[in-house]
């Protein structure tokens, strides 16, 4: 009789074993058919179409050429940028073409280049600045009474101007001014 009631008992877990392996079994493919559902869900909502990605491409590429674009222009307005030198101090006591009397003129002299000729310049001006004094100073010695009493010294300037670039290899100076000026009778 034991063996009876065993016997019973055996078919029962047997038979309850195969019930919880299937629920087991369809638990395990109900949670994988969830997570395929998820991902596939998730890959057409979240990742973009070929078109998407095409015009995200497209505004990139746009975006950086009009960046170098800018970049380029500020480059290009950072080398014609002008840029004030200093030419020196002139100090000359000397009598005009027109007059008897001695006059003294102090003045310090100052030029406008781009700062992309600034190195060219340099190396000019340490090449050439006992010949380019002495032409300054050979203008302003040359020069009449009235162009040295102007108010403007806008005859004097273009004079020094042109003088100073014709002595230089290309036309590095745009303009010439003047920081200070004096001139005295003597």
């Amino acid at each position: 009789m034991a063996d009876e009631k065993q016997a019973p008992d055996n078919a029962d877990t047997e038979a309850t074993v195969p019930k919880k392996a299937a629920v087991g079994r369809g638990l395990v493919m109900a949670f994988v058919g969830v997570i395929v559902l998820l991902e596939s869900a998730m890959f057409f909502l979240m990742v973009p179409s070929a078109e998407e990605v095409s015009a995200l491409a497209e505004a990139k590429l746009i975006k950086s050429v009009q960046e170098g674009e800018v970049q380029a222009e500020k480059k290009a307005d950072d080398e014609n940028e002008v840029k004030e030198i200093d030419l020196g101090t002139f100090g000359e006591t000397f009598s005009p073409i027109d007059t008897e009397r001695e006059y003294t003129i102090e003045l310090h002299l100052y030029g406008l280049i781009r700062k992309k000729n600034s190195d060219a310049m340099d190396a000019e001006l340490g090449e050439k600045q006992g010949r380019l004094r002495h032409a300054i100073r050979m203008k302003i010695r040359t020069s009449a009474l009235t162009e040295l009493q102007e108010n403007q010294l806008g005859l004097l300037e273009r004079r020094i101007l042109t003088t100073s670039n014709h002595l230089l290899a290309e036309d590095y100076l745009l303009g010439v001014g003047f920081h200070d000026y004096q001139l005295r009778e003597e």
